[in-house]
């Protein structure tokens, strides 16, 4: 008996594709820029929910789209069971389906108002840079990484206070702390890279684990993870906010106990580290989201 080569891909690949599991961390920074403009949600509920779309299901979903289209040789040696190398997603649907969710998010964004149209023009740009040639900024684990995090924190918080604010740009506090969790957003993005460092090297992709090895990535991992949060904290006490920079603290000190631990064995305790470990350091952003709620230069 002879079986039919799959010419479209089920559903449940092409969801797996888009990888939901991902979309939290711009979802939650969203939210977080929801908190910083002060605007109640009280009358602002619908556009809200379409701006967490935005953020999770659409340019993160086709981040993660174009990642895995671009990355097909790579995840044949890494990961072969994901949908485009077992051929769950067969010919080109992968590159079908970026194209497509690259254009159903910049419609969304332009129903938002200028700034969260242009937050996703570049959150956009910066998906397709990071894995598609020429560019392809994940083969250097300095500049793929940065753009991640800009991409999956920083924007995504411009986007949720300049929803609320009616598209306008958001206020320099703001600003601020987006680019700050962006900065550290670096750090947990060298996490997932620790699982992929044979793959890697095999494909010239320099990774920090692969480029660095993995105890000194880990050590710069951690580092870059922290100081921005120092930075933050600095910035709460200025502003006269001491309650949320403790708050901050706490969680920075919590993260320090368990890097410790992690930088010990970090090829084994990447992902657990990013289990315990970053949902401190996201904690925190909420509570510094809370402190410039409304505040304006």
């Amino acid at each position: 008996m002879t079986t039919t080569a799959r010419t479209y891909p089920a559903p449940s690949a092409v969801l797996e594709l888009l990888k939901p599991v991902t979309w939290f961390p711009p979802m939650w920074a969203f939210g977080c820029g929801v908190v910083a403009s002060g605007v109640p949600l009280a009358g602002h509920w619908g556009i809200a929910f379409v701006g967490i779309l935005l953020a999770g299901p659409l340019v993160c979903a086709t981040s993660q789209a174009v990642n895995d289209w671009y990355d097909r040789e790579v995840d044949a040696i890494n990961e072969p069971d994901r949908p485009i190398p077992s051929g769950r997603i067969p010919g080109t649907w992968g590159f079908s389906i970026a194209v497509a969710w690259t254009g159903l998010s910049l419609l969304v964004a332009a129903s938002l108002g200028l700034w969260v149209f242009v937050a996703a023009i570049v959150g956009l740009a910066l998906a397709w840079a990071y894995s598609a040639p020429p560019l392809r900024l994940k083969r250097n684990g300095w500049w793929g990484n940065a753009a991640c995090g800009l991409c999956y924190e920083g924007l995504a918080w411009v986007t949720g206070a300049a929803v609320m604010i009616g598209g306008a740009l958001p206020p320099a506090p703001t600003l601020i702390l987006a680019l700050l969790y962006s900065a550290g957003a670096h750090g947990i993005m060298t996490l997932n890279d620790f699982k992929s460092v044979r793959g890697d090297l095999q494909m010239g992709i320099r990774s920090l684990p692969a480029m660095l090895g993995p105890e000194r990535a880990a050590r710069v991992a951690c580092w870059v993870m922290a100081v921005p949060q120092v930075v933050v904290i600095g910035l709460l006490l200025a502003w006269d906010r001491p309650i949320q920079a403790g708050i901050v603290i706490a969680f920075l000190i919590g993260q320090i106990v368990l890097m410790r631990r992690f930088l010990k064995a970090p090829t084994e305790r990447a992902i657990w580290y990013s289990g315990f470990g970053v949902p401190l350091y996201v904690f925190g952003m909420l509570a510094s989201a809370f402190a410039v709620r409304g505040m304006v230069p």
